[in-house]
């Protein structure tokens, strides 16, 4: 759902296009990736690190304006404290 929120041109429309009666009151997001995307373009971890930031703030906007009560985000598993540095 949150995939077309990433036009930021685009958001308002999307926005318009939902059935806000059915908007849920709870989502949470696990979020993982964000170092494989960097690495697939041949960037440093922490840029992956960074896009994850600016599309969490681009989500957590357009989940306040159509109104989600909660939104939880799992950012880190005891599991990344055994990943390589790099």
């Amino acid at each position: 759902m949150f995939k077309k929120f990433m036009k930021k041109n685009d958001t308002q429309n999307h926005i318009e296009a939902l059935d806000l009666r059915n908007i849920p009151e709870h989502i949470a997001i696990i979020m993982d990736g964000n170092g494989r995307w960097a690495k697939q373009r041949k960037m440093p971890r922490i840029k992956g690190h960074y896009q994850g930031m600016q599309t969490i703030k681009t989500i957590t906007r357009a989940a306040s304006d159509l109104g989600v009560k909660y939104l939880t985000l799992y950012a880190f598993s005891t599991e990344n404290w055994s990943r390589p540095d790099e």
